[in-house]
């Protein structure tokens, strides 16, 4: 009989989400034995990730040393509770040329961008900052943007 995964979610420092993911993937990576199945971070819930595990012995083992993870919930929570959270959208990309855009991910989150160029095929779009003294062209992912203001808006 194989055995029944469970999901739990794991209490993070705000803000730092992606770095527990990463520093738990690498860990799960070098330990073959943890019996962690999936590491995910829903879209725009600060604080917390969740794990798909054999059991809560198993994720908080896997989750010692950590850094930024503040331990795991004490009860399993069940999947159609988080299952709006997982399902991949595909949103009609609403992005022009001009447009001004706040990044809501990555190493430039919350600066304010204008969009020079827009590439559908791979879904990218290059921005310039605002902020920058001296504009640098940046490649980012649709969807680490949002909309802030349209040229013809003004």
């Amino acid at each position: 009989m194989e055995a029944q995964t469970k999901i739990f979610a794991i209490r993070t420092s705000a803000n730092r989400e992606d770095q527990v993911i990463d520093f738990f993937v690498s860990k799960l990576q070098r330990d073959t034995k943890a019996k962690v199945y999936a590491v995910i971070r829903p879209h725009g819930m600060r604080g917390y990730i969740f794990v798909e595990a054999e059991s809560k012995e198993a994720a908080d083992a896997a989750l010692q040393g950590v850094p930024y993870a503040r331990g795991t919930l004490p009860h399993e929570i069940p999947y159609p509770e988080i299952e709006h959270m997982l399902e991949q959208v595909k949103v009609e990309m609403n992005i022009k040329k001009g447009d001004i855009v706040e990044i809501i991910s990555g190493p430039f989150k919350r600066e304010n961008a204008k969009v020079i160029r827009i590439n559908k095929q791979k879904e990218e779009i290059v921005v310039e900052l605002l902020e920058a003294a001296v504009p640098i062209p940046i490649t980012v992912k649709m969807d680490a943007v949002k909309v802030i203001r349209r040229e013809d808006d003004e």
